[in-house]
C-alpha cells in the first residue's frame, strides 16, 4: 500500500475513533494514548496526519454539520410548491427547521455539544475550511429570511439568519441542557413554534416598520 494511501487510512480511522468517543464522552474522550490505542498505532503517528488535536476536533465537528447540514436541507424544503415566495411558506420552513435542530441535537447531544464547546487556544485561528462549513449552515435560513423580507442586502440578511440560528440555538440549549427550567420534549417543541412563528408573523407582517432597524438596503413591499 502507498504510503500516502495508509495516510488517508490512518486519518480516517483517526477521525472515527474520535468521533467514537466524542458521541461517547463528549471532548474530554479525545486523548492521543486513548486514540492511538483504539486504532493500533504510536502517538507520534497521529501527529503525522493532523496537526493537533484541535484539528481533530474540528475534522469531527465538520461531520456533525454536514449532518446537521444534511438535516435542515430536508427540512427547509417548501411545504408546497407555489410560484411566488409566501410568507406563510417561509415561516414554515423556518419552523421546520427549527424543530428540525432539536431534533438532530436531542438524538446526537455529544456530538452537538462538542461543536459549541470547543475552543481553540488564544491566537490559534479558526481554519477557513470549518468556518465555511459553519457559515452554510445560515444559508438554509437566509431564504426564508429573504422571502420574509425582500430587498436586503446580502450582509443583512446573512446577518438576520444567524440571529435566528441563535435565538433556536439558545431556546435548545435551555430546554435540553435545563438551565432554567425543566421541559418535557413536546412543551419544548411547542415554546420552539411559538417563538420562531411569532419572529416570522412580525418580519412579513409590516416591512416597512422594519426600515429604521434594516437601513437603506431595505426595500418596500411583500412578497
Amino acid at each position: 500500500m502507498e504510503t500516502a494511501e495508509r495516510r488517508r487510512n490512518l486519518r480516517e480511522s483517526l477521525i472515527d475513533a474520535a468521533e467514537q468517543e466524542i458521541a461517547a464522552q463528549g471532548l474530554r474522550g479525545v486523548k492521543a494514548r486513548t486514540l492511538a490505542d483504539r486504532i493500533g498505532c504510536a502517538v507520534g503517528a497521529i501527529y503525522n496526519v493532523v496537526a493537533d488535536l484541535d484539528e481533530l476536533i474540528m475534522l469531527v465537528n465538520s461531520r456533525t454539520l454536514a449532518a446537521l447540514e444534511a438535516e435542515l436541507l430536508a427540512a427547509g424544503r417548501p411545504p408546497y410548491l407555489a410560484d411566488e415566495p409566501r410568507p406563510e411558506s417561509a415561516i414554515a420552513q423556518l419552523c421546520s427547521m427549527a424543530l428540525a435542530y432539536l431534533d438532530f441535537a436531542t438524538v446526537r447531544r455529544p456530538r452537538w455539544r462538542a461543536v459549541f464547546e470547543h475552543r481553540l487556544p488564544p491566537g490559534k485561528s479558526v481554519p477557513k475550511w470549518y468556518r465555511d462549513d459553519q457559515m452554510r449552515l445560515f444559508s438554509y435560513v437566509e431564504k426564508p429570511v429573504a422571502d420574509l423580507v425582500p430587498g436586503l442586502s446580502d450582509a443583512r440578511r446573512a446577518l438576520l439568519a444567524r440571529s435566528l440560528f441563535s435565538a433556536v440555538h439558545g431556546l435548545v440549549t435551555l430546554g435540553l441542557e435545563e438551565k432554567l427550567q425543566a421541559l418535557d420534549p413536546r412543551s419544548l417543541r411547542e415554546q420552539i413554534m411559538i417563538v420562531v412563528s411569532a419572529i416570522g408573523r412580525g418580519l412579513e407582517h409590516d416591512p416597512e416598520k422594519w426600515a429604521p432597524v434594516f437601513g437603506k438596503d431595505h426595500a418596500s413591499g411583500k412578497s
